[in-house]
């Protein structure tokens, strides 16, 4: 039978660290992330999800053609997505005593996704499902990163990740349809088999 752990903590000692450092906000000695990297990191999680919500947005508007109604609503949808999990992440920069970067100088610099307009419905599903899987993939890295050093960021970013796998799906599903009801692509998408 294995031993029974208990919880020990000073509690005394965490009350005195706590009122002596209370201007540091959430971020306390128990913190044990390299903070200014993750606010790095996060500035450009930031920058690509803004950049990702303008793309969305100008999908959302452009669309056009026989299927354009349905597939601009999914742009919209994720559009309003990827601005919730801006919001998340810049009210995280702020918690952990950062400032989130807004400034559009250097937008694209700082996103890990590129934004590309597409010349038609396909092409606009195409670069919205390429910019997810860029998210897919630095966004776990960042999962990775942060390991147990800051958990609640790493929880977010997990949460964060677990939509834009949901929107690659959906983006990767209309496409498929696409094709089904005969709107003209100009090049089919190919699944890759690395992944």
């Amino acid at each position: 039978m294995a031993a029974k752990k208990e919880f020990i903590s000073d509690i005394k000692l965490i009350r005195k660290r706590a009122r002596e450092h209370m201007l540091e906000g959430a971020v306390t000695q128990g913190y044990s992330a390299d903070r200014k990297a993750v606010l790095k990191v996060l500035n450009e999680a930031l920058a690509t999800e803004i950049v990702c919500v303008l793309r969305y947005k100008r999908h959302y508007y452009m669309a056009s053609g026989i299927h354009a109604k349905s597939v601009a609503a999914e742009f919209l949808e994720h559009a309003n997505e990827e601005q919730g999990h801006a919001d998340l992440i810049a009210t995280r920069i702020v918690q952990l005593g950062g400032a989130p970067d807004l400034s559009p100088n250097g937008l694209l610099a700082r996103s890990h996704s590129e934004y590309v307009e597409g010349d038609d419905i396909v092409e606009m599903l195409e670069e919205d499902l390429v910019a997810e899987r860029i998210a897919i993939d630095t966004y776990r890295e960042i999962i990775q990163y942060l390991g147990n050093d800051d958990p609640t960021t790493r929880r977010m970013m997990e949460g964060i990740l677990a939509s834009e796998e949901e929107h690659a799906e959906d983006l990767s599903s209309l496409l498929e349809e696409l094709g089904k009801k005969g709107e003209p692509a100009k090049k089919p998408l190919k699944k890759s088999s690395a992944h």
